[in-house]
């Protein structure tokens, strides 16, 4: 049974032609927690477009409902991927589809990514080119959402973050096959009190790195609220966040 899956499978892709994988349009999800999604799901979070889809933990093509990642079953909620792709898709040509991969593995830090660490059984950059191979196939790769940085917001961390910004997102472009590619870079929450120093720092080294790498955008997050825990966006931040990293997305045009 699996044989004739996979002979289906390949079958599927080969009789895809060029011009459809011009109309699907895929974005990578990709970074820690508040990527993956912590927030909590709601009935609106559920309603399925035709022209949306994500993938399934095997790989299989079907239509975006919340949440969308599946790495961390018992964690998963709602990360800013359908309201990013509700929110874009209304721009976009009437023929053109979205494919959201998901590939962000909560309390991961950048320096695990590099070192293709396996985290919560993820092997972080495995896993990415995996997927994005996946994508190719099925589409066009637009762009990353990329939002990360609370595992790196430490004496060890910031001091590397933006060199590793640089390695990392080299990496992505290279296996995308695109040395323009737009990566969205989300910002961390201005809400951990905590944690606030060390928070506003790495922001402010995103928003260094973002001013030496034209092909990426910053999407200011200041003043979205957390789900209680002083760490993770609410729904409705998640949801704000998708809008603005479609608004982000904008900007570079709909190439």
């Amino acid at each position: 049974m699996k044989y004739i899956f996979s002979i289906l499978f390949l079958f599927t892709i080969s009789s895809m032609s060029a011009q459809d994988k011009k109309k699907t349009w895929v974005f990578i999800l990709a970074g820690q927690s508040n990527m993956a999604g912590r927030g909590a799901v709601e009935a609106e979070d559920t309603i399925t477009d035709p022209r949306i889809k994500t993938i399934d933990k095997n790989g299989n093509i079907i239509l975006a409902k919340e949440p969308l990642h599946f790495y961390e079953p018992t964690m998963a909620g709602l990360d800013c991927g359908l309201s990013f792709a509700k929110a874009l898709i209304r721009n976009c040509p009437d023929d053109v589809s979205i494919l959201l991969i998901p590939a962000a593995v909560g309390g991961s830090n950048i320096r695990q990514w590099l070192g293709d660490s396996v985290h919560r059984g993820v092997k972080l950059l495995s896993n990415f080119k995996e997927k994005t191979a996946l994508a190719k196939q099925y589409g066009t790769i637009k762009g990353i959402l990329w939002h990360q940085g609370e595992g790196d917001a430490n004496e060890k961390g910031m001091p590397v973050y933006k060199e590793n910004m640089q390695k990392l997102f080299g990496i992505f472009r290279a296996e995308a096959g695109k040395k323009k590619l737009p990566i969205l870079l989300g910002e961390l929450g201005a809400f951990n009190l905590n944690a606030s120093k060390q928070f506003k720092q790495i922001n402010q080294i995103i928003g260094e790195y973002a001013s030496t790498d034209k092909n990426t955008a910053v999407i200011a997050t200041s003043d979205l609220n957390h789900k209680g825990d002083n760490l993770h966006f609410n729904a409705a931040g998640q949801r704000e966040m998708g809008k603005r990293y479609a608004a982000a997305m904008l900007t570079f045009g709909l190439r």
